[in-house]
């Protein structure tokens, strides 16, 4: 009786699919990999130091931001009601008629 494969391959034995690693680092391939390793996680620490400084700053320029348009709502604010506190002023007199309109007499 013949199995299928290991991916259900009908023309492939059980024993097929099997890849056998031979080839095995040594330590001077360890190291290396290691060093890269260490290169990387610096390189993200350093990247995350940046992010939380940048995100320190945006906050803090959110909240300047947010302070500054209160003080102009209130000072516009403080605006309308001045305004409407004020006594309306006349409308100025109409100016004076002149004899030019009139017809001759």
């Amino acid at each position: 009786m013949k199995m299928s494969g290991p991916n259900g391959d009908p023309n492939m034995s059980a024993d097929e699919g099997i890849v056998d690693d031979e080839d095995e680092f040594n330590e001077e391939e360890y190291a290396a990999i290691n060093s890269m390793l260490d290169q990387i996680n610096s390189c993200l620490d350093d990247l995350e130091e940046r992010n939380d400084a940048l995100n320190g700053k945006l906050h803090e320029l959110l909240e300047s931001n947010r302070q500054a348009r209160q003080e102009f709502r209130a000072q516009l604010n403080e605006k309308d009601q001045k305004d409407q506190n004020r006594p309306t002023s006349p409308p100025p007199p109409p100016p004076p008629h002149s004899n030019e309109d009139s017809p001759p007499s």
